[in-house]
């Protein structure tokens, strides 16, 4: 079915048509009757910043999550948890799995991505979150309306790595959902992160049950052992690892990374941070030495893809290792708010080249979403650039040809100077469209009808053979029925 599903949305993509990226959308998608509200947070709201302020403690006095998650693993351990962390659903040699990043803002965007991806689930054994299941601040009593309710009709069991985002309440809400864990003892922490260190918020215990009936069909069922695992099948490993509030991982889930990395079958690692994203390198540290991308890296592990979250859209490295290609995917476009990729320069990270990365939105999308955006709300009309016009810039700035045909543009003074002021390229003055600028304005960039550019990944694998594909989810009617298909890469495993 997914085969019949990818060449229709090949054709449907961005890539191929404005209308494949949303911006003739003809009528609006079934989404918007499965959101039960229109509440929501918001970043500028106090209370909001106040619950989240883990984040800034973390990086002015340390991040204490490796602490507590050997508290949890322990925790875990004492319950009976398999002592590797193994989780071993009957699959056989060939079968197929979800995949979706940065779920769980629980608006307009989160389940805009729900009909395409039930549309192309039919064949799949499970799905895997990677980072941040929960905004803002991981709480276990959001989990109704931002996890159980717009899955509800998935009819497989679901995993998840946390984000930062999960680690703002000590992790409790994400143990208590996947691992049916319960709270761990309070441990003073003194000095004056533990005096203004959020704790976790007591679970309403009622309501969390009235939430899981929403996923009761045993099909639907699925304890994790603990906030990292791996999934074995006979032809694929998939290796979840936790990277808590900063991206490092302590020596406990280090020891037991390597010791899961020597198993002979191929890997597929899922992190909550990437190793490769925005034309940059960030391999994650390892406590006592080293990166997960030097485990990642070892020929003999076998690893063939590294996928990462946190960052909210779709990017892909296929960078040279020795002898073989290891694919580095972003994968953070499945619910929160869009993070523009026209920022990203011409790619030569790692030695991949320009005409060898890809990435959802387009750069020239991004750039005329963020134009039209300001154009709204700055009242500046000036500033806004069509689609064609922002991918002519951006081919303009990358040097390459458009990806996509388009129609007759002239490059124009205008045009540049919009395109500067919105981040294009490098320049002192220009409007705020990076992380910082979402961290506390992301209302202001809050985007409730179509195009939503988001996305999520769907990987089907066989003895030989992984095929990663990544489908869009636009917010229209048209492509929630058939998603178009916006990157594809099959990998060799034997």
């Amino acid at each position: 079915m997914v085969e019949i599903a990818a060449e229709r949305g090949r054709q449907a993509s961005s890539r191929v048509s404005e209308e494949g990226a949303g911006w003739a959308c003809q009528e609006i998608g079934t989404y918007a009757g499965l959101r039960p509200d229109r509440n929501g947070f918001s970043w500028l709201n106090l209370r909001t910043l106040w619950r989240s302020r883990n984040e800034i403690l973390a990086g002015l006095f340390g991040d204490p999550s490796g602490e507590v998650r050997r508290r949890w693993v322990a925790a875990q351990r004492a319950r009976g948890a398999d002592g590797d962390f193994r989780i071993t659903p009957e699959l056989g040699g060939s079968f197929s799995f979800l995949l979706l990043g940065d779920t769980g803002e629980g608006d307009a965007s989160q389940y805009a991505v729900v009909p395409g991806m039930l549309n192309v689930a039919a064949d799949t054994d499970f799905a895997v979150i990677a980072s941040d299941v929960i905004y803002p601040a991981g709480s276990g009593n959001e989990y109704g309306d931002k996890f159980f309710r717009p899955y509800q009709h998935y009819d497989a069991p679901i995993y998840a790595i946390p984000g930062n985002h999960d680690w703002y309440d000590g992790l409790g809400g994400f143990m208590r959902v996947f691992c049916d864990a319960a709270p761990l003892k309070p441990k003073p922490d003194r000095g004056l992160r533990g005096l203004l260190w959020r704790k976790p918020e007591t679970i309403d215990e009622s309501a969390l049950a009235g939430a899981r009936a929403l996923r009761g069909k045993e099909t639907q069922q699925a304890t994790q052992p603990g906030p990292y695992w791996v999934i074995e099948s006979p032809s694929l490993l998939v290796v979840g690892v936790d990277t808590g509030i900063k991206g490092a991982i302590d020596a406990e889930q280090t020891a037991w990374l390597r010791r899961v990395s020597l198993d002979p079958r191929p890997k597929v690692l899922v992190t909550g941070k990437p190793i490769y994203t925005r034309n940059d390198y960030k391999p994650s540290a390892l406590e006592g030495g080293g990166t997960i991308d030097d485990i990642v890296r070892d020929p003999a592990h076998r690893y063939v893809a590294a996928i990462g979250g946190d960052v909210h859209n779709y990017q892909r490295y296929p960078v040279k290792v020795g002898d073989r290609v290891i694919q580095y995917v972003v994968s953070g476009g499945s619910g929160a708010f869009m993070h523009a990729t026209h920022t990203i320069r011409r790619v030569d990270v790692g030695g991949v080249h320009e005409d060898d990365f890809r990435c959802y939105p387009l750069r020239g999308d991004s750039l005329s979403f963020y134009s039209q955006l300001y154009a709204k709300r700055l009242r500046m009309k000036w500033i806004y650039l069509t689609p064609d016009e922002a991918s002519c810039i951006m081919s303009e700035q990358i040097r390459n040809t458009p990806v996509r045909p388009l129609g007759q543009v002239t490059v124009t003074r205008r045009m540049r100077w919009a395109a500067r002021l919105l981040g294009s390229w490098p320049w002192p003055f220009r409007l705020p469209v990076g992380q910082v600028f979402h961290r506390y304005l992301s209302e202001f960039s809050d985007w409730d009808t179509p195009p939503f550019f988001k996305q999520f990944l769907h990987l089907s694998v066989t003895p030989d053979r992984l095929t990663i594909r990544c489908f869009a989810a636009t917010g229209c009617r048209k492509q929630e029925e058939e998603p178009p298909l916006e990157d594809e890469v099959s990998i060799a495993l034997s």
